[in-house]
């Protein structure tokens, strides 16, 4: 399977919405609890306080995406230019409309993420003429292939145009089939050698289009055309086999909360012709509502959602449906769900799943902003990081591309229009480079691995939202079926002991929970007084031939000839849960939830220690990623220590926020009582001296003056007991009605 194509697709202008925002399902937007925190406070809550705690501003300045000023033939601020990251370092932006000139380009601009430098590339041979609107996908690595768009004389385009990024040669292939309807603003993603293309705008009248399409890149061949969602403005990627179209605009003017999705796996050939287009759900908008952007964000609602002037039908015979299933989900509302009508949005996919960047706009506050992720397989949102942890002030984000490994996006911005003279024209200036390692994001090592590793992860999250015991088929569950067997039964010929978990707070410290043995030492081995033979634990049975294909420490340690070769035993000084789940993981490749390892998050926790000693990235990644998306009442203060330990700033950072957003149920959990001083101390210290927890009481009456500003107040969803409201929070969260 070809990477996700959020890399490859365009990826076109964002534009807010009006400020007061459409009701999604019932619930209008201006009753919407605003989000400042990683959940929804009830009770007493900790309210940020205007001046930072001791050493928190060096801290989280250090966390933050840094952003870079370019230089060189810096562009202009274009609205529906292409901007893709093509590899190498380098970044091409092409066409787009001047909103300022009415004029419109074909110009190739390159930034080299090295230099930070903008050059105008010199290119040859097919030129294609002006056009905005359209999109340019990466194919084969150093192809950029142009479709679509709008022309200066705002006739809709369907020419396909490919330019080589070896020798910047245009050419245009000899093309085949049904040509469909010219169109901008659409979606355009690359999988298994096809172009596929989604809905857009089209006709004098600007039909919004429902359609899918594809052409084939070893033919060049058109397909038939076929029905799907109606929509454009909108982000569309492949991911596990599935297209998948999220935001944008459809029929009703308004932007959509709903994900669509369509299996390509299975489906009958998608070849043949079919009629080109529809004329279903034309909008009958005029081109100033549609075009430029920066005009429809300021645009009232016209329209009522679902009225007769907004579905004209057709006396034509429809297309047929697209084959292969057609899902689709709308998200209602929840503390983690970002709302599309409110800031400029960006979508990526990586890891397994959508990134959604909410930068700041003039219907947003900067505080309101985040970053946030949608798993694909669970279609559960998370939020990620806030926006002052991310975008800082001042900036306003025009355009995003990702590299080809799913680990690092780029913004494109400039300067807010309020700190730009009047006479000083905007340029793409600036660059925000956000490195999604730091947020547990494994991404792909390289794009022909991207399909496996996504696999994993899927596995991994489908494995945590179900009871089964069973990680999945294959190699995996055949190796679980013999872990910690007795000999007789698994052939098992090495052993490992691990502590006993102590039942006595005040004997667990910091100390005594980390292992004392080095990598570098001539054993692993830690020798155990008498007086602590107490505290080891009942064997477990593994197998020398797994240890040393999966755990390089092991391998090294075994090839040195140590001790443990000589009496194949070995005790970690780690708790015996940990340990067990750790090896289950060498045996599974899995941290899921179990029955038996891996129960809880106090376990991942205590493996992303092991992962930190024994320099494991996958599995500190893993553990990154689980105890970001799982974190909760009962955990954040354990997972805040151990992100300590490990260096984890960034996940230490959102344990220390989650704690303080529900410190007076925190403080209450075996985990929080069982640090040691020292680590009860820090997380004390954690708030602010100006900082003071404010009773619910006082809370729904507003608490303004801490940094949450004038008329921020939260609003309380239940009065019950803390233990029955942290029960059923988690039913409250995702938000999500299946259509």
């Amino acid at each position: 399977m070809a990477f996700p194509s959020a890399q490859h697709s365009h990826l076109s202008h964002p534009t807010s919405s009006p400020a007061a925002g459409p009701s999604w399902g019932g619930i209008s937007s201006a009753s919407r609890v605003p989000a400042s925190g990683t959940n929804t406070p009830t009770g007493s809550t900790y309210l940020m306080p205007t001046s930072p705690a001791k050493n928190a501003v060096a801290a989280r300045d250090g966390m933050k995406p840094k952003i870079s000023k370019t230089s060189g033939q810096k562009p202009a601020c274009l609205v529906n230019a292409s901007v893709t990251y093509c590899g190498n370092d380098q970044i091409y932006a092409f066409g787009g409309f001047d909103q300022f000139t009415d004029e419109v380009y074909n110009h190739v601009l390159r930034l080299n993420l090295k230099t930070l430098n903008w050059t105008l590339v010199d290119n040859y041979g097919d030129i294609p003429g002006v056009r905005m609107g359209h999109s340019a996908s990466l194919y084969e690595g150093d192809k950029l292939l142009v479709y679509g768009g709008e022309n200066e004389h705002r006739e809709y385009l369907s020419d396909v145009v490919i330019l080589n990024l070896k020798d910047h040669h245009w050419t245009q292939p000899d093309i085949q089939g049904p040509i469909p309807k010219g169109r901008a603003r659409h979606g355009a993603v690359v999988y298994e050698d096809k172009l596929f293309i989604l809905g857009g705008l089209t006709g004098e009248a600007n039909y919004i289009l429902d359609d899918i399409c594809y052409l084939d890149l070893k033919t060049w061949t058109w397909s038939k055309t076929w029905s799907f969602v109606q929509r454009f403005d909108h982000s569309a990627w492949i991911w596990g086999g599935r297209l998948w179209v999220l935001g944008g605009l459809g029929a009703d003017m308004e932007r959509s909360s709903e994900i669509w999705w369509l299996d390509l796996k299975g489906s009958p050939a998608l070849s043949g012709s079919g009629r080109q287009y529809s004329t279903m759900g034309r909008v009958p908008a005029t081109r100033q509502d549609l075009w430029p952007q920066s005009t429809r964000a300021d645009r009232t609602d016209t329209y009522t959602a679902n009225s007769g002037s907004l579905h004209i039908r057709s006396s034509r015979r429809e297309k047929p449906t697209a084959p292969g299933a057609i899902s689709s989900l709308k998200f209602i509302s929840g503390p983690h769900v970002p709302f599309q009508s409110s800031g400029n949005h960006f979508h990526v996919c990586s890891s397994g799943a959508l990134l959604d960047f909410v930068t700041p706009a003039s219907n947003i506050r900067h505080t309101e902003c985040n970053l946030s992720s949608l798993e694909l397989d669970s279609l559960r949102w998370q939020r990620l990081v806030e926006g002052p942890e991310i975008f800082p002030p001042g900036y306003k984000w025009h355009y995003c591309t990702i590299n080809e490994d799913g680990t690092k996006v780029w913004l494109l911005g400039s300067p807010a229009d309020e700190s730009i003279p009047g006479n000083q024209e905007l340029q793409l200036s600036e660059v925000l480079a956000v490195d999604l390692k730091r947020y547990g994001l494994l991404g792909t090592q390289d794009t022909s691995m991207a399909s496996e590793q996504n696999r994993i992860l899927a596995s991994e999250r489908q494995t945590v939202h179900t009871t089964s015991s069973s990680v999945g088929t294959g190699l995996g569950s055949d190796l679980a079926a013999i872990f910690d067997q007795p000999p007789e039964t698994s052939m098992s010929d090495f052993i490992i002991t691990a502590n006993l978990e102590s039942t006595d707070d005040d004997d667990i410290s910091e100390a005594d929970s980390h292992p004392r043995f080095s990598l570098n030492s001539t054993s692993s081995q830690m020798f155990v007084s008498e007086s602590e033979t107490t505290n080891i634990s009942q064997p477990i049975h593994v197998h020398k031939m797994i240890l040393q294909a999966r755990w390089p420490h092991f391998k090294r340690l075994y090839a040195s000839k140590m001790i443990e070769f000589h009496t194949s035993r070995m005790h970690i000084p780690e708790p015996y849960s940990v340990v067990r789940a750790f090896l289950y993981y060498l045996y599974t490749d899995s941290i899921a939830p179990h029955p038996v390892f891996c129960r809880d998050l106090t376990d991942v926790a205590g493996m992303l220690v092991m992962a930190n000693l024994y320099d494991m990235p996958k599995l500190r990644l893993l553990c990154v990623n689980r105890l970001s998306r799982e974190i909760d009442i009962d955990h954040a203060a354990v997972i805040w220590e151990r992100a300590g330990r490990t260096d984890e700033e960034w996940l230490r950072a959102r344990a220390a926020r989650f704690c303080l957003m529900n410190w007076g149920r925190v403080v209450r959990t075996e985990g929080f009582r069982s640090l040691s001083r020292q680590s009860l101390m820090e997380l004390c210290e954690v708030v602010d001296m100006e900082g003071r927890v404010v009773g619910g009481e006082e809370l729904d009456e507003g608490a303004d003056g801490f940094g949450l500003g004038s008329g921020y107040r939260y609003r309380r969803r239940s009065h019950r007991p803390s233990e029955t409201a942290e029960e059923t929070e988690g039913d409250e969260e995702d938000g999500m009605d299946v259509n």
